[in-house]
């Protein structure tokens, strides 16, 4: 199997192309590959196929092998793997998710290959039962108990359910203890990801990410896009927002006329190699 490890600010994934290679068992393959001892390493697998409705379709496996919806760093690899490889000419694509379809505008650099993409990750979805989680509608700043401590939640769907925390110092937050209680507690039926959020001014927040199915990632551009909603809804910050993650910054900007939220962020090639 022809593989491409690409990064999005260190969300890693494996990436494969469908129309060339044939992947008989996903889930298997997402929990191998994505071992870092013993297999490839990485955050997940992303297949890129065919699709009836868009340009193209992208298959996400988080590193556990369960599916995911979307992934807002990964998609923008997506854009980029496929300008690169020749599947296409055009610098504005369609791509297929379970989160639905979305709008890539790919910035192509001198040499001749895509150094950043801005995705139209669409109008965030604030209707718990859409998100879906078991609290009030919406769940904006809404008091829950997370092993043994009371944190507000704002619940926020960017085509996967995320929730976000304020804190006043995220890099002191032991992670590995409070992630995986927030990531399987009983008010997320289908468990949630999680942000925490220090606000540095109106336009500047610090972000660390608890993904389900991956623990700790480097960065998130679901939960990017979802913690700017989240800052705006409860008036902490602009509109247009600069998100510093593990891995570096993410541009969001959460369009008053339109309710979309757009994206924009570097997609690099790791290598590439046969598994």
């Amino acid at each position: 199997m022809k593989f491409t490890k690409m990064q999005g600010l260190g969300n890693d994934y494996v990436y494969v192309n469908l129309f060339e290679e044939k992947v008989e068992d996903p889930v298997a393959t997402a929990i191998a590959v994505s071992d870092r001892h013993f297999g490839i390493g990485s955050d997940g697998l992303i297949l890129i196929g065919p699709s009836d409705v868009a340009d193209f379709e992208m298959i996400m496996y988080n590193l556990d092998g369960s599916r995911g919806e979307m992934c807002g760093n990964g998609i923008r690899c997506v854009g980029k793997y496929v300008y690169d490889h020749g599947m296409t000419d055009k610098t504005e694509i369609t791509v297929e998710t379970l989160g639905g379809i979305k709008v890539l505008q790919l910035f192509v650099g001198d040499d001749g290959c895509v150094e950043q993409v801005r995705v139209d990750m669409g109008k965030p979805i604030l209707e718990s039962e859409k998100i879906p989680v078991n609290l009030p509608d919406p769940a904006i700043s809404v008091p829950i108990e997370v092993d043994g401590k009371t944190w507000a939640v704002t619940c926020v769907s960017m085509g996967n359910p995320h929730a976000v925390v304020f804190v006043d110092d995220v890099d002191t937050l032991d992670l590995e203890k409070i992630g995986p209680p927030f990531e399987n507690h009983l008010l997320f039926p289908n468990r949630i990801n999680t942000e925490f959020i220090q606000i540095v001014d109106r336009s500047h927040v610090k972000m660390r990410v608890w993904e389900r199915g991956s623990g700790e990632t480097m960065a998130c551009g679901t939960g990017a896009c979802a913690s700017t909603v989240a800052c705006v809804l409860n008036d902490l910050t602009d509109r247009h927002l600069y998100l510093d993650l593990l891995g570096g910054r993410l541009d969001i900007t959460w369009d008053e006329e339109s309710g979309h939220v757009f994206m924009t962020g570097p997609a690099v090639t790791s290598f590439e190699g046969e598994w």
